[in-house]
């Protein structure tokens, strides 16, 4: 009887550990799907794609801003009915983007969704770690990281077929029906979680005296600037620059998504044992293909293997940053999810202006360079600051 209850118990935690990875794969669908659509959200209000890449941008910078903020403001809220608040924002935004009549309206509704994600992300690695079974936390934090590489494996393409055989709109139409089925597992399944280890303004001094938190911060900013510069602009690139069809392109985010997947496995299997030659090795693969867009984008092949090291690369590089944040600051880990959450977002916003720039200033073939050496100019500095502080 006892072992019955007990197989019951871990079979509950972990399906209830499955419905935040679902989420995660709604929340990061509805955040990158712009890439997939940019064209032919631009078309939709008479704008270039470098022009309507500035939703990304507004959105990343909201969700930079919001985030700690955001977190103190709910750092007491019982988690549960503070997931379903989120929802119920999330939803509501999305309506209003897929009915949005002008560009303004448009940049409006996503803020509203910008700011349900700068708190749900601020909490949910730590809520993972907390309904897993005892001792799974880390392989709770790799089934987060399996739900949002599935919104580049499943939601991008998918949401790019709809948007071409219906409108833009209608994708973003279905994420509304799709967190609403999230929502109402979250009230079935999650319990009554009571705020935890959350932290609050006490803890900004505290962590603002590590250095390796610091710099890790520091480098996630640039880091994710790095690939963003050109990431956000892969549809475009992959269309007029490698002279990729329409399915083609679709095929190519999926690639993507793909390997965000095998990064995912590769990470549960060999960081535990060798967290900084798996962190390297991302930061390596990331480099090289970013140095290699360009010379090798016009070749199709070529193209779809560097963006499966690529994906491999970057999403490796995303999973090492969080588990270190969290292993930084155990005692005030929401407050230190929320800014690692917000400078995360000030890469991805940065690097979206920084192609934009370079897409309007120079030419859209030079977006991977450019990203390449940002990114070299911050793993050099977090190398040394790393060296520098390493018995801090």
């Amino acid at each position: 009887m006892t072992t019955a209850l007990q197989t019951t118990a871990h079979r509950l935690a972990w399906l209830r550990v499955l419905t935040l990875a679902v989420a995660a794969f709604v929340f990061n669908t509805t955040e990158f799907i712009p890439i997939a659509l940019l064209s032919d959200i631009g078309a939709g209000f008479s704008m270039s794609a470098a022009e309507a890449g500035v939703m990304m941008t507004v959105y990343a910078w909201i969700v930079a801003l919001a985030s700690l903020p955001g977190m103190l403001l709910v750092a007491r809220r019982e988690r549960r009915g503070l997931l379903l608040a989120l929802f119920a924002l999330f939803v509501m935004s999305h309506i209003a983007t897929a009915v949005a009549w002008n560009f303004a309206l448009l940049l409006a509704a996503r803020a509203g969704v910008a700011l349900a994600h700068a708190v749900f992300w601020a909490i949910t690695s730590a809520l993972a770690m907390r309904l897993a079974p005892p001792g799974k936390g880390q392989q709770a934090i790799g089934w987060i990281a399996m739900g949002s590489a599935m919104a580049a494996v499943l939601g991008l393409p998918l949401g790019r077929l709809i948007g071409q055989a219906l409108g833009w709109r209608a994708t973003f139409a279905l994420i509304a029906l799709i967190a609403a089925a999230v929502m109402c597992a979250v009230y079935a399944l999650l319990p009554r979680l009571p705020s935890r280890n959350a932290g609050s303004l006490r803890s900004l001094p505290l962590l603002a005296r590590r250095p390796r938190l610091l710099s890790l911060y520091a480098f996630t900013a640039i880091i994710i600037a790095a690939h963003f510069t050109a990431y956000s602009y892969i549809e475009p690139f992959a269309r007029h620059f490698s002279a990729l069809g329409e399915g083609a392109t679709t095929a190519l985010l999926l690639v993507f998504g793909l390997s965000g997947m095998v990064a995912s496995v590769l990470f549960a299997r060999f960081h535990s044992r060798l967290p900084t030659v798996f962190l390297g090795a991302s930061i390596a693969l990331l480099l090289a293909a970013l140095v290699l867009l360009r010379p090798l984008g016009a070749m199709p092949a070529a193209l779809y293997a560097l963006v499966f090291f690529w994906g491999i690369g970057i999403s490796g590089i995303s999973l090492c940053l969080m588990v270190r944040v969290l292993h930084f600051a155990p005692d005030a880990t929401d407050v230190a999810t929320a800014i690692f959450s917000g400078i995360y977002n000030i890469g991805i916003g940065g690097g979206a202006l920084i192609g934009q720039q370079v897409m309007q200033y120079a030419d859209l073939a030079w977006i991977g360079f450019s990203g390449a050496a940002l990114g070299a100019f911050g793993t050099a500095l977090f190398a040394w600051t790393q060296w520098r502080w390493r018995k801090a």
